[in-house]
C-alpha cells in the first residue's frame, strides 16, 4: 500500500514555472521547491529572478526570457533543461491583462494578450512534451481565471484568452494523457498580485470581491500551494483535463 504522505513528495522531480518573478508564479515556484523539486524560474526580469534564486538556494535556477516569443521556443526549451535536466512539470503562470474596454481594444493589445496567455502555454508545452513522453510521466499546469467563465469590465481580450485556457487544458489532456502526462488548470480568484494591484488599491472594491466569496475573504498567496502541489504530484494521477477554481467559492455563488 502506498503511504499517502509520499503522494505529494516532489523529490527528484524537475519543475519549470513561467512568470516566476512575482505574484502567483513566484509563489508556485517557491512551493514546488519546498515540496522537493528542483525548479527553474522563467521571467523577463533578471533582478527579481536572481533575488528569488538566492532565497531558494541550490534547488533553484533561472532563465531570463520572453515566453511569448515563439521564434525562440526551442532555445527556451534547451535553456530550461540545462540546469537540472528536462522538466517533469511545467507551470504556466506568466500572464498579462491590458484591461482595455471592448471599444478600445487595439490589435497590439489583443495580440500581446493572446500570445502570452494562450499561445505560450501551448507552444512551450509542445516543446517539453517529448521528454515527458520518454519518461511516461509529466504534469502541465495552466493558469485559468474567474474570467474563464465570467465576463468582467475591461476584460474582453483577457477573458477570451482565459476561456481558451480552459479548452486548451482539456485538449492537452486528450492529446497527451495517454502518455502519462496530465494537464490541468488552476483558476485563481482575487489574489494580491501585480495584475490585480488596481483592484486591491481600491479598498471598497477589494471588500466587495471578498463578500462575493463563500469563505468571505480574498485569496492569500499561500492559498495556491496545496492545490498546485496536488496537481503536480502523484496524488492527482487520475485527474486530467480539469480546471480547479481556487477562488474561495466566488464562482459557486
Amino acid at each position: 500500500m502506498v503511504d499517502p504522505r509520499t503522494l505529494f513528495d516532489l523529490s527528484g522531480r524537475v519543475a519549470c514555472v513561467t512568470g516566476a518573478s512575482s505574484g502567483l508564479g513566484q509563489q508556485a515556484a517557491t512551493a514546488l521547491a519546498a515540496a522537493g523539486a528542483n525548479v527553474v524560474g522563467v521571467a523577463r526580469r533578471q533582478d527579481a529572478l536572481t533575488q528569488w534564486q538566492t532565497e531558494i538556494g541550490p534547488a533553484a535556477a533561472v532563465v531570463v526570457a520572453d515566453v511569448a516569443d515563439r521564434a525562440f521556443v526551442d532555445d527556451l526549451r534547451n535553456a530550461i533543461s540545462a540546469p537540472f535536466g528536462a522538466p517533469d512539470i511545467i507551470v504556466h503562470a506568466a500572464g498579462i491583462n491590458t484591461r482595455q474596454a471592448a471599444d478600445d481594444v487595439t490589435s497590439e493589445g489583443w495580440d500581446t494578450t493572446l500570445a502570452l496567455n494562450l499561445s505560450a502555454p501551448f507552444f512551450l508545452s509542445q516543446a517539453l512534451v517529448p521528454a515527458m513522453k520518454s519518461k511516461g510521466w509529466g504534469r502541465i499546469i495552466n493558469f485559468a481565471s474567474l474570467q474563464s467563465s465570467r465576463a468582467f469590465p475591461g476584460g474582453i481580450a483577457y477573458g477570451a484568452s482565459k476561456a481558451g485556457i480552459a479548452q486548451l487544458t482539456r485538449a492537452m489532456a486528450e492529446a497527451w494523457s495517454p502518455h502519462g502526462i496530465t494537464a490541468n488548470a488552476i483558476g485563481p480568484g482575487f489574489f494580491p498580485t501585480v495584475l490585480t494591484a488596481k483592484v486591491f488599491s481600491d479598498a471598497k472594491r477589494a471588500a466587495s470581491n471578498a463578500e462575493q466569496t463563500c469563505i468571505g475573504r480574498n485569496g492569500q498567496l499561500e492559498d495556491i500551494d496545496g492545490p498546485l502541489i496536488f496537481l503536480c504530484s502523484d496524488a492527482s494521477a487520475y485527474v486530467t483535463g480539469q480546471t480547479l477554481m481556487v477562488d474561495g467559492g466566488f464562482t459557486a455563488k
